[in-house]
């Protein structure tokens, strides 16, 4: 829908009545709708999704700024539905993951949306990442994980051009096309999605619930408002008054595409590093039968900083005012300066490949658009491991959900609704429904 239209995006007339964009109040009890949903990626589409098939007759409004659905993390990733392999048992990661991925799975299915379950190498190519590659097979057990141990021969098996060590095949692994899950569920939800809506306030206050103002000037007036705001939710939860207690730091992820995607078959990965949330170098046949290569991770200049060339001072200030952001470059600065290297050099980032795939060459990478991880981190320099979903008065705030959240994305969604739901039973203020 266009911000300061009554017109939903087919043309149709809001049936909510006349627009706000004056301020005025909207309908029976002052509210456009029961739940606000900032945010019109995966998460917050899943989560209206989820609100809406809960609570049949609850309203529903997303704001989305961009013109379409998942334009940022959702639509700039592998598209790889993951496994859970590499997270701690128990946690929100490994729960969601485990049983997003089977959900994911079928929900494509179901719809039609293309996807493939592939299953995936994790390759060790030296000796001290052999220890590693052991702690992924009982975490996998840990987690209910399907995984089979292979010795180096055994790798061609699957991958005729990968070499190793060691590897074990993961075979709940997959690929999906995110943007159409994202569209899928934007229509299946019912809720009334706002393109082109960017918020530049938050008003909540007692009695009056939360009211949104965009930069068109439009007011949107909810009882419960939900963040799902992705690189810029920190931001959101401050305009709303609530300390989010970390601070967003934008990694861009840096790919290739392969020239000979021949070379690889499916899902290629290295043994990661446990210090942190991400996972190396991978190859990645998409469901299009191209190969990615990538991502390198590297500090954004902006929180949507695709390249180096994008530069927002503001943004970039309070990244570097941050003290987490400062400690994070003391403690890694060894593998931040990698990561860099291969950045800024191609030849390096080959090397990296080469470790699993030895026939590939500089000149089989051909640059790929990047995406940005929205990695939360702490004011000692902890990186969020987590997912992290924080409530306050009538708000609940998303404020940690990067990879693996596109494949956790339905449990995600019902998970926040239920937040969402409970906040709005527990509200006192009227509905606005006669």
């Amino acid at each position: 829908m266009r911000p300061t239209s009554g017109h939903d995006e087919h043309g149709r007339h809001d049936e909510h009545g006349e627009h706000g964009g004056h301020g005025r109040y909207r309908g029976h009890g002052g509210y456009d709708c029961d739940v606000l949903v900032i945010g019109g990626g995966i998460v917050g589409l899943s989560t209206a999704y989820a609100i809406t098939r809960a609570a049949p007759g609850t309203r529903v409004t997303v704001l989305e700024k961009e013109p379409g659905p998942a334009r940022h993390q959702t639509g700039r990733n592998s598209g790889v539905i993951h496994s859970g392999i590499y997270y701690r048992p128990g946690s929100l990661k490994a729960r969601f993951a485990v049983r997003g991925a089977a959900e994911m799975v079928k929900f494509c299915a179901e719809y039609g949306i293309p996807h493939a379950v592939t299953g995936k190498l994790i390759v060790a190519t030296e000796r001290a990442e052999l220890p590693r590659l052991h702690a992924l097979v009982q975490r996998g057990r840990e987690n209910g994980i399907p995984v089979r141990e292979l010795g180096a021969a055994q790798i061609a098996e699957y991958e005729p051009a990968v070499r190793g060590l060691a590897a074990i095949h993961v075979a709940t692994t997959g690929t999906c096309d995110y943007v159409a899950v994202a569209r899928q569920l934007a229509d299946a939800s019912g809720a009334e999605i706002r393109y082109g809506s960017q918020v530049l306030r938050v008003d909540r206050r007692p009695g009056l619930g939360v009211a949104v103002r965009t930069r068109s000037g439009e007011v949107v007036r909810g009882r419960v408002m939900v963040n799902c705001a992705g690189l810029h939710c920190d931001e959101i939860a401050r305009a709303t008054g609530d300390d989010p207690g970390m601070r967003i730091v934008p990694f861009r992820g840096e790919y290739y595409e392969l020239a000979r995607p021949e070379l690889v078959r499916g899902l290629v990965y290295p043994v990661p590093d446990p210090a942190f949330p991400f996972l190396g170098v991978h190859l990645t046949r998409g469901i299009d039968g191209s190969v990615h290569l990538g991502p390198n991770a590297v500090p954004a200049l902006a929180r949507e900083g695709y390249g180096w060339g994008v530069i927002r001072p503001r943004e970039l200030g309070a990244t570097l005012a941050w003290p987490g952001s400062w400690h994070i470059a003391r403690r890694h600065w060894r593998y931040g300066g990698g990561e860099l290297r291969r950045s800024l050099s191609k030849a390096a980032f080959t090397a990296a490949v080469r470790r699993m795939l030895p026939a590939v060459t500089e000149d089989d990478l051909v640059p790929a658009p990047a995406g940005v991880r929205a990695q939360a981190v702490l004011s000692d320099g902890t990186l969020v491991d987590d997912f992290l979903i924080r409530e306050t008065p009538r708000a609940v705030h998303v404020l940690n959900a990067p990879s693996p959240a596109a494949t956790a994305a339905l449990p995600i969604g019902r998970e926040v609704a239920r937040r969402a739901l409970t906040a709005l039973a527990d509200d006192p203020l009227p509905s606005r429904r006669p």
